[in-house]
């Protein structure tokens, strides 16, 4: 699989990386572990955690799985900024929940250091600078080599790159949701990770699983859009202009002798400024789909045909 730079970084991360939020709670032990080795049998070494997945059972999980691992072989990238309580959750990017929620996630994984730390998502209610401090905290620690952002707007990601390049600290990545239905961060965010530098990670750049095709013609029942927690996390992209969509995506993998999937994935892999794209499989049978992506270049006039039938 190959390997990246993400933006000007010193980071290197596989073109595709392993996602692990079902893990721990749709995904069990050991499917988590056929995934994992799956996974870095085929070159991968981009693992993505957060603490809020399964509320900590994910980076648990991950954590008694790489135990057995040669931690110089995989990069590490875990997200911090969602608080856990009796009311639910909510966000919460201040200094002291991002560093007490790193120092968690560390104990969890088992290691001593993240090679790549995000603050999950921006909260309205904590200053900028707080959070970054946290961010330079972190780094000038040795608890995690680079830092990031993730679902943050491109003004957002221009003033923390601004502010963390004063003293070196960098901002070294930027995680969006972007594929096939979800371009929105052309406008803005994809440009803006151009010029500043920073690497683009796509989260579910398979339309929360939607562009497989699996839902073209009903609902399976062990899908994620027929899961009670993870339904309202699908539907959005059940509509009319998905099927469109969708049924593009089938036909030019029909022409390739390719899975729709694949088609997806290796869109949203090679588009202009994607560092990596994150496949988030709940089997070890839906990552080994995705992962046979890894030859496919799209011919440039069926990316064409996708760009066109996509946009707007």
């Amino acid at each position: 699989m190959e390997l990246r730079r993400a933006g000007r970084s010193g980071l290197l991360v596989s073109s595709v990386g392993l996602g692990t939020m079902t893990w721990g709670r749709d995904t069990d032990e050991h499917e988590a572990a056929e995934q994992l080795s799956v996974f870095l049998d085929a070159g991968g070494t981009l693992i993505d955690t957060a603490a809020s997945y399964g509320e900590g059972a994910a980076e648990g999980l991950l954590g008694s799985l790489l135990a057995e691992v040669d931690r110089r072989d995989v990069v590490l990238r875990s997200k911090a900024g969602v608080r856990h309580g009796r009311s639910g959750s909510r966000l919460d990017a201040s200094r002291s929940t991002l560093l007490d929620t790193l120092d968690e996630s560390l104990a969890a994984l088992g290691t001593d250091h993240l090679d790549l730390w995000l603050v999950q998502a921006p909260d309205p209610h904590v200053p900028v600078e707080e959070t970054l401090s946290a961010l330079r905290h972190a780094v000038a620690t040795g608890r995690t080599r680079y830092v990031g952002l993730s679902n943050h707007p491109a003004w957002y990601q221009g003033y923390a790159a601004a502010q963390l390049a004063q003293d070196a600290t960098g901002l070294a990545a930027v995680e969006v949701e972007y594929s096939l239905l979800e371009r929105s961060v052309e406008h803005e965010v994809v440009p803006a990770s151009d010029a500043l530098g920073t690497g683009l990670l796509a989260w579910s750049p398979l339309g929360r699983g939607v562009l497989t095709g699996k839902y073209r013609s009903t609902v399976p029942a062990d899908s994620r859009a027929a899961s009670p927690h993870l339904r309202g996390f699908v539907e959005p992209y059940l509509t009319e202009r998905s099927r469109g969509i969708v049924e593009s995506v089938a036909t030019a993998a029909a022409g390739l002798d390719r899975a729709p999937l694949e088609v997806a994935l290796a869109w949203v892999r090679d588009a202009p400024g994607v560092t990596s794209a994150i496949v988030g499989a709940r089997t070890a049978a839906q990552l080994r789909g995705a992962l046979s992506a890894t030859d496919l270049e799209l011919p440039p006039a069926i990316r064409r045909a996708l760009d066109d039938v996509s946009a707007g």
